[in-house]
């Protein structure tokens, strides 16, 4: 499967910003994702009072509605924008502090503690900074990541992830010679060899 044109593609993080700013954020959705509700068994395995990871989280609804479940939800997002409409949006009360490891970033936490967003690079987190997680909901994260950046954005995401942990994965199929992305597209094939 070629990924035609969008191999050298890159989207910077100001055009990200950018996005916010001028609310052109059609990925996102006011109702939550069909597919978290169809395949959250297969995330949360019959446990409870998880640690729930949120890549590239953006303003999604899906946070609260995970941690109103009794889970603790972790995001991260470059704009400050969409955490802040977040929090808003759902009349949740948060405090904000710098993340003393990563120079610049932010943390803004739900006063009940069990959401805790961190604005900056997905880069610069490590596992020393937010922990592992025992579930991922990738729904917008790796189809958004430059192409030239998938490794990187893995090799990351398998650091944070407990041993038995799950990670739920939406991607999206088209032909990648009609459409520059993002989202974009990532064949199967190269989804496998990612994460092996």
């Amino acid at each position: 499967a070629d990924i035609g044109s969008q191999k050298d593609r890159v989207v910077t993080e100001e055009e990200w910003l950018q996005r916010w700013e001028m609310s052109k954020i059609g990925f996102h959705k006011e109702q939550g994702h069909p597919l978290l509700q169809k395949y959250l068994d297969v995330l949360l395995n019959g446990r409870s009072g998880l640690r729930i990871f949120f890549p590239l989280c953006g303003k999604a609804v899906e946070m609260k509605w995970l941690a109103d479940m009794g889970h603790s939800v972790v995001g991260v997002e470059i704009s400050k924008q969409a955490l802040k409409d977040f929090f808003a949006e759902h009349s949740l009360p948060y405090c904000e502090e710098p993340v003393p490891e990563i120079s610049g970033a932010k943390k803004l936490q739900s006063t009940s503690g069990n959401i805790s967003l961190y604005c900056c690079s997905i880069y610069d987190l490590s596992s020393s900074i937010v922990g592992k997680f025992d579930g991922v909901w990738d729904r917008g994260a790796l189809v958004a990541v430059n192409p030239c950046d998938r490794q990187r954005y893995v090799s990351l995401m398998i650091t944070l992830m407990e041993k038995n942990s799950s990670y739920l994965l939406v991607t999206v199929s088209y032909d990648p010679n009609k459409h520059k992305g993002p989202p974009f597209y990532v064949p199967e094939s190269e989804i496998k060899s990612l994460f092996g």
